[in-house]
């Protein structure tokens, strides 16, 4: 039976089989997700790449009227168009139970896509956060930091850093041909790495939670930082706020919907990996019934995770005037 050995280094529709934390466990996979994941990969899939298609198109089409936060809009968009090309992919996938027909190369770079997206988003909205955390509480200072220079390095770094954090994908996502079930799945294979059958857990946890902290908990704290002080700044300053001051109370109202928005379709996500991760170091409950909640949690979690992906760029034409009248 399927089990929960790869909701670990990434967050890619993983399959599930017998190294299992408990391989005694009987489990029992609910079988409308086959059919109902599948139409949900696919809705996100045309909504997203609709929306952040107009998103790139009007930020690209604006030069002139560009703020700094519409380039990280910019390339936040651009990660989540990346990604949602490969949900048809990972809606054939899972449709066939799990069954991987495209091939090793299909197999890594759209894992790698779907990871590469998970970590630029991140990144892009605590760019976001520091801009307006430079902008807001620093106002009269900050000039010589947010120039275009530093945005450019800031947008390389993010690109760059993201590019080599997703890198373990391309190491050790490959295909796995199952003859029992004649099956093949995309999934991850440490034998490159682990010389003993014991040392496998250590690479599965460490791969998860360093994933989670650096792809979640970090940057998300540092964006609660972020807006902690500029909470104060505003509350402090909200009687004598000039024309320009309350712009920068829309943006930032924007920014902080994004940021939330982000936080409540991830979590559930990191919740499940992490937990999962925890248990294969003793850590968690490793009962048959836990595992096997967190096996029936697992797609739906991701795809919520997913779903963040074709969210943003209705949050920008709910919220953002400025953003309607350029397109």
């Amino acid at each position: 039976m399927n089990a929960m050995d790869n909701m670990t280094a990434d967050y890619s529709q993983d399959d599930y089989d017998e190294a299992v934390n408990n391989s005694m466990c009987d489990f029992d996979e609910w079988e409308p997700s086959y059919s109902l994941i599948p139409v949900l990969y696919m809705l996100i899939f045309i909504l997203g790449l609709t929306g952040n298609g107009v998103v790139i198109f009007t930020v690209w089409r604006a030069q002139s009227k560009r703020r700094a936060a519409d380039i990280y809009i910019g390339n936040l968009a651009l990660a989540d168009l990346t990604f949602v090309v490969t949900l048809p992919l990972w809606a054939v996938y899972t449709a066939l139970g799990y069954h991987w027909p495209f091939g090793v190369a299909l197999c890594k770079i759209s894992s790698y896509v779907v990871l590469l997206n998970m970590y630029a988003s991140v990144f892009c909205l605590t760019c976001l956060s520091l801009d307006r955390y430079m902008a807001i509480v620093h106002s009269l200072t900050s000039t010589q930091l947010r120039t275009r220079g530093h945005m450019r390095a800031s947008l390389a770094t993010i690109w760059l850093l993201s590019g080599v954090l997703a890198a373990p994908t391309l190491l050790f996502r490959t295909t796995l041909y199952d003859a029992e079930t004649n099956r093949t799945s995309c999934a991850m294979d440490f034998n490159l790495v682990v010389s003993k059958p014991g040392q496998e857990p250590f690479w599965i946890s460490g791969l998860s939670i360093s994933s989670t902290a650096l792809g979640f908990l970090i940057p998300l704290l540092a964006m609660m930082v972020c807006y902690g002080f500029i909470g104060c700044t505003v509350t402090r300053h909200f009687n004598s706020l000039r024309k320009e001051d309350q712009r920068k109370r829309r943006l930032l109202k924007i920014i902080t919907t994004l940021v939330v928005v982000f936080a409540a379709c991830w979590m559930p996500f990191h919740v499940v990996k992490t937990m999962d991760a925890l248990s294969y170091l003793n850590l968690a409950p490793d009962s048959c019934t836990f595992l096997n909640l967190l096996l029936l949690a697992h797609p739906y979690a991701t795809c919520l995770a997913y779903v963040n992906s074709c969210l943003n760029p209705l949050l920008y034409a709910f919220f953002d005037l400025r953003f309607r009248s350029l397109c």
